[in-house]
């Protein structure tokens, strides 16, 4: 049989594409860190990191309040599909005490490239640069995007990773609102 030079190319770059993405995988993932199954149950990760407005955000500026943790890029596919359900979902629960927060896991990307990419889309919520030791501390963020859910008591609620439907992640809001609501209930 004679194979067809074209056919041959084409699966030499599929298969060097894959291992690329293979080895970047494995560069990104660190097994010093917790899993992310993990953290279910557990104190949420603290972290300072700055925001697109140049402050300093932590995880426990939001206490009190449900947090969606999202970990995307602008590369990414799925995140661009999601993050319009996240601009609705923070403008109708942001009032029973939710707050989403998007934080880049761009490697290549500047600052001004990720606040272009993040007005593009209408984000109505902090984006903070990311860092690889939080990455790790959230168990090693290996597929974006990657969405951690936070009860009112700073405690991971659950965890998903790749995209899900809307509904889906509407109930995982609302799971982690009613989460250590004890106290806030009362209000």
């Amino acid at each position: 049989m004679k194979r067809d030079p074209v056919v041959i190319i084409v699966v030499a770059m599929v298969i060097s594409l894959m291992l690329v993405f293979g080895l970047h995988l494995s560069r990104r993932s660190d097994l010093s860190g917790p899993s992310a199954g993990k953290l279910q149950g557990q104190p949420a990760p603290e972290f300072a990191l700055q925001s697109l407005d140049d402050k300093t955000v932590r995880l426990s500026d939001f206490r009190g309040k449900a947090v969606l943790l999202n970990f995307w890029a602008t590369w990414c596919e799925p995140c661009k599909i999601e993050m319009p359900w996240f601009v609705e979902l923070q403008r109708q629960y942001g009032p029973e005490g939710l707050q989403i927060i998007g934080i880049s896991a761009d490697e290549g990307d500047s600052k001004d490239e990720v606040t272009k990419f993040a007005s593009s889309m209408g984000v109505n919520y902090p984006i903070l640069l990311g860092k690889e030791s939080v990455e790790t501390a959230y168990g090693g963020v290996q597929f974006l995007p990657s969405t951690f859910y936070i009860g009112r008591d700073g405690k991971v609620v659950d965890r998903v990773f790749g995209l899900k439907g809307k509904g889906e992640i509407e109930a995982n809001i609302k799971k982690a609102l009613a989460e250590g609501t004890s106290t806030q209930a009362q209000k």
